[in-house]
């Protein structure tokens, strides 16, 4: 009990600090290679739910995830395209550029394969395959842009917080509707992906992995 004639005071924050610093938290915002990266586990876990589909029985669903994919990864790879790349490039210089021009033959060639897709029927023998095949060129294509590009981009000091910020005005543009070229195989890049399931939530599901 304080003694008589004296008072206690309670220390308070100053006015908007606590605010401040909860608000600077949150508006932290992703760097461009983690977004990146979030992009290919998002991609790498659907072709893992593939495997462990029925290709003769689950046909529907599977033409839902193949579809899910294939806009995930025109809308990954549109980004890296417009942002990422031209970016990079500028900063590695000329002895890095084999690296990138790999990568963008890699990116030509995944988008053939989606071209294929969407000219077969989930019974096709060959739209399973197809679909196996770009799932090997895309985990290729994953473990050397992380390994490679992610390290060339943090060893020339890009600004990975300034194009984290474009990537993601981009991505919200595209899925707006904003993105006004539509190829001729598909749909334009705004279309935003179907929500899939959890792996252990497939019930559907095989429960044998496809062995390679």
């Amino acid at each position: 009990m304080p003694r008589a004639g004296t008072s206690t005071t309670t220390r308070t924050p100053k006015s908007g600090q606590t605010t401040r610093r909860a608000s600077t938290s949150r508006s932290r915002s992703k760097d461009a290679l983690a977004l990146l990266q979030e992009d290919h586990k998002r991609v790498q876990k659907l072709f893992r739910q593939f495997e462990k589909m029925d290709h003769q029985e689950d046909t529907e669903e599977m033409r839902a995830l193949v579809d899910t994919a294939c806009q995930e990864l025109e809308m990954h790879a549109a980004l890296e395209e417009e942002v990422f790349y031209p970016a990079l490039r500028e900063a590695i210089g000329e002895e890095h550029m084999e690296l990138m021009e790999e990568a963008e033959i890699e990116h030509d060639t995944a988008k053939q394969l989606i071209a294929s897709l969407r000219e077969l029927q989930p019974g096709d023998p060959k739209y399973a395959a197809t679909f196996t095949v770009l799932g090997e060129y895309v985990k290729h294509h994953v473990e050397e842009e992380e390994s490679e590009m992610f390290k060339q981009a943090k060893k020339a000091k890009l600004d990975v917080q300034a194009l984290g910020e474009e990537l993601k005005n981009r991505r919200n543009s595209m899925m707006a509707g904003g993105d006004e070229s539509e190829d001729e195989n598909g749909p334009a890049l705004g279309g935003k992906p179907m929500e899939m399931e959890d792996e252990g939530d497939m019930e559907r599901a095989s429960p044998r992995r496809r062995s390679r």
